[in-house]
């Protein structure tokens, strides 16, 4: 018979086999104050091995109630329930007993100015980043460690993996970002120059954030006065002011955690602050990556080819990841071994790209991304029929218009004809458009859809635009990826 607390039949399962076995019981260290360099102590649970040996560390740092990433929850959809009061998106420290008691120490903290942690919460400042790297080094020089610290988190929990690991700290020595991004602008607040309002208000709020003390950074470089004015002009935007939540963080700004919302609200242009909270060094990223895709965050298909280190590439189907992220786990746990540990399980011998295709519902692998053999096809819209195909249009064709305001909200469809052949789309779509307006802005949506023979459309996927910030940034944009300079 197997002995459940020792052995496991996935072992016989997963790889080679060669994995931890699940053989400790687990010790709390709950609210221990670690301090960083200017002096902050920040909050962390720390749940280890009941063991007088020594194991790797994994680190998640987040703004989220810190209590409830080490709750005893049952896997569920996103968003779907609340423990203690926080809805559980919030958790994405990982399934911690899973790693704890396969030989990992867990070190889940409170970021500055959240929870029990000292100083002062900003969005992921560069504050936050020498915190996390501070953190690594501690945690490498306790008496449980052996030297060897990854990261570990989703969501709002890995924003922080790529630019810490630009800063390079002596002793992490893997990242698994899942779901998250990379350029907080263009990937996440501000996509296409358009703000992501909804979930702005929803997630940067007290339902979520455990912020204690705030500091905005936008009163600090303008002023009170300037402050103030931004502020006015803001609630003289008609489009902004549709919005009543965003009028009542306007109203007040000293609310908390309506200080956080309105540096992001206030916050338009692509600037220095939104700079120092993407990941720009790509090349001095050294440490062996587990990266994962999720919605809305398609950002990590566009930087993984950047990345010249150690990776893995995982899109999964097309649901957001349960809560406490515990499908992941196995794949988490053959990485860390690897890389922490040291197992030879054979991760490495394996395909780096894992895509999942809808439709199809197969797993699509290769070693590179862009697969290698896509194809890339040129569409055009036309006039005639509205049709969507790869005739190129002739130079006499006309345009076409629509009516789009409050009162009337047009808009422009194409299709192709049948496809009569298997056809996979993996890959990225750029829309190259021509167009003008009456009025002095637009924001284009633009949607992908699959029809089937009944007529039935599924999105496939979406993208958007303000029109005034269509200037490309020609250092960065490629013909399948436009980058804006915003």
């Amino acid at each position: 018979p197997i002995n459940l607390q020792k052995e496991s039949p996935m072992n016989a399962i997963i790889g080679n086999g060669k994995m931890s076995r699940p053989e400790y019981n687990i010790i709390a260290d709950r609210d221990v104050m670690i301090p960083v360099r200017d002096g902050v102590n920040i909050s962390a649970d720390v749940l280890r091995p009941d063991s007088k040996g020594k194991f790797p560390a994994l680190i998640a740092l987040m703004p989220f109630n810190k209590e409830i990433q080490s709750a005893r929850v049952w896997p569920g959809a996103s968003r779907s329930r609340r423990i203690n009061g926080t809805p559980d998106a919030a958790i994405e420290a990982g399934a911690y007993e899973f790693f704890v008691r396969r030989g990992y120490v867990e070190i889940i903290a409170s970021e500055r100015g959240t929870g029990k942690s000292g100083g002062a919460y900003s969005l992921t400042g560069p504050q936050d980043i020498e915190d996390v790297y501070d953190i690594i080094e501690w945690a490498a020089a306790q008496p449980w460690c052996n030297g060897n610290v990854g990261m570990l988190g989703s969501g709002d929990t890995a924003i922080h993996h790529g630019m810490v690991a630009v800063l390079q700290p002596p002793h992490l020595k893997a990242i698994a970002p899942i779901g998250t991004y990379w350029d907080i602008y263009r990937e996440f607040w501000w996509p296409g120059g358009i703000l992501f309002s909804g979930f702005l208000r929803w997630l940067v709020s007290l339902i979520n954030y455990d912020i204690h003390t705030e500091e905005c950074s936008l009163k600090k470089e303008l002023g009170e006065a300037g402050y103030r004015k931004a502020i006015a002009r803001a609630l003289a935007d008609k489009d902004l002011c549709a919005d009543p939540d965003i009028v009542e963080a306007l109203q007040n700004p000293d609310k908390p955690s309506n200080t956080a919302f309105l540096d992001i609200l206030l916050r338009p242009l692509y600037s220095q602050y939104w700079r120092e909270r993407t990941v720009t060094e790509f090349d001095k990223i050294k440490v062996p990556s587990f990266i994962d895709v999720a919605a809305p965050c398609p950002g990590s298909f566009y930087h993984w080819p950047k990345i010249n280190a150690p990776k893995r590439l995982t899109l999964g189907p097309p649901a957001w990841v349960d809560r406490p992220v515990y499908q992941y786990a196995w794949e988490l746990l053959r990485w860390f071994d690897y890389w922490l540990k040291g197992i030879d399980n054979g991760v490495m011998e394996e395909p780096r790209v894992r895509i999942f295709v809808q439709g199809s519902n197969e797993w699509k692998m290769g070693n590179d991304w862009p697969f290698p053999e896509t194809r890339w096809l040129p569409f055009n819209l036309h006039y005639n029929n509205h049709m969507l195909c790869e005739i190129e249009p002739w130079p006499d064709a006309p345009s076409y218009s629509y009516a789009d305001s409050p009162e009337e909200r047009g808009f422009l469809k194409y299709s192709t004809a049948p496809l009569v052949e298997n056809t996979e789309v993996v890959g990225p779509l750029a829309l190259n458009l021509y167009a003008s307006c009456r009025g002095t802005d637009m924001n284009f949506f633009v949607s992908l859809y699959d029809a089937d023979p009944e007529g039935k459309e599924t999105c496939m996927t979406r993208g958007w635009l303000k029109a005034s910030h269509r200037e490309l940034d020609k250092k960065q944009a490629t013909p399948w990826h436009p980058v804006h300079t915003h």
